[in-house]
């Protein structure tokens, strides 16, 4: 059995790996992690991002941030993680309960999750409900750059609510 501060330094290496672009690798550690702690959530949420973003295979992507949520329901990464697949697939519901769910994580980022919404909105072409959302992104962000996006997201949808009013 191998102890918990060796699965720290395999996921640490694993994260570092895929950094520098090995992901088969990284693969590789990831799953010898879970098959050593099944529970290891960060590493569920690793490999859900590798089948997600490298081998597009949504399925075990979402198999895998759900095990992620389950044993570690604090860890930020897998909220925003979780919520491209569910935006990519428009699973409007399912995205909507998770970043509700996200909102009450201590530690997550509140700019990113209204966001998030208001991409969500944005994307089903409720717009009042997508500035609003955009609104509470600028109002949580300290990064001017991220504000000046938000802005330009609400700039954006209402120039689509006056194409729909032409």
């Amino acid at each position: 059995m191998i102890d918990d501060i060796k699965l720290n330094d395999m996921f640490l290496d694993a994260d570092s790996l895929i950094s520098k672009g090995q992901i088969g690798e990284a693969q590789r550690v990831l799953e010898a992690i879970i098959a050593e702690d099944p529970s290891f959530g960060r590493a569920h949420n690793h490999l859900g991002w590798i089948y997600e973003t490298k081998l597009r295979d949504y399925e075990n992507a979402e198999r895998h941030y759900r095990m992620a949520l389950t044993f570690t329901p604090s860890y930020c990464p897998v909220y925003y993680n979780y919520s491209a697949v569910l935006s990519t697939q428009k699973r409007w519901a399912d995205l909507e309960n998770l970043l509700t769910d996200a909102l009450k994580v201590p530690e997550i980022n509140l700019a990113t999750i209204h966001n998030e919404f208001g991409i969500m909105y944005e994307l089903q072409g409720k717009y009042d409900q997508a500035i609003i959302s955009y609104k509470n992104a600028v109002k949580n962000s300290l990064d001017i750059k991220n504000v000046d996006l938000y802005k330009g997201s609400i700039a954006r949808c209402k120039s689509k609510q006056e194409i729909d009013n032409l």
